[in-house]
């Protein structure tokens, strides 16, 4: 201890007379709002969005029918679009495989060594599966329109 002195170091002690009692009893919290503000504020809110809500209920069934009506006329564009980019990227892929493989002696375009790949009716179309339609395609590029849906 007398090290502690020569340096100048005091230890903490209690004041005199001691620390006061420690308080330990629940305090009561100040409230904000009374239930009588409370009940007013949310019986005035809710009138307001009820007022709210039934002048705008009419314009608001006015756009959703309009927009219902739009996209029922746009859908048969639309899958008519789709439709022909399927036959556009059919030709790209025969077109292709007539290129990949002209100097490949017995190849007629569609068919396995003059063997046709598929029996089906004269006039009926077949439609390719997926891998077979993006033959040609890069691999990400493939993967990333398989896997397109888990991604978003």
């Amino acid at each position: 201890m007398a090290t502690a002195a020569k340096h100048g170091f005091t230890q903490d002690m209690p004041p005199k007379g001691g620390y006061g009692p420690i308080n330990w009893e629940r305090l009561k919290l100040k409230t904000v709002f009374n239930w009588k503000l409370t009940v007013a504020l949310w019986a005035g809110a809710s009138v307001i969005g009820f007022t709210g809500y039934f002048f705008n209920y009419k314009q608001v069934k006015r756009e959703e029918l309009e927009m219902r009506s739009a996209r029922n006329c746009l859908l048969p564009i639309l899958m008519a679009e789709r439709d022909r980019a399927f036959l556009k990227q059919l030709r790209i892929n025969r077109d292709e495989e007539r290129e990949l493989m002209k100097n490949v002696p017995e190849w007629d375009v569609g068919t396995y060594f003059r063997e046709p790949i598929y029996i089906t009716m004269p006039d009926k179309f077949h439609s390719p599966d997926y891998f077979e339609f993006m033959a040609h395609a890069d691999y990400i590029d493939t993967c990333y329109r398989v896997f397109r849906r888990h991604l978003m």
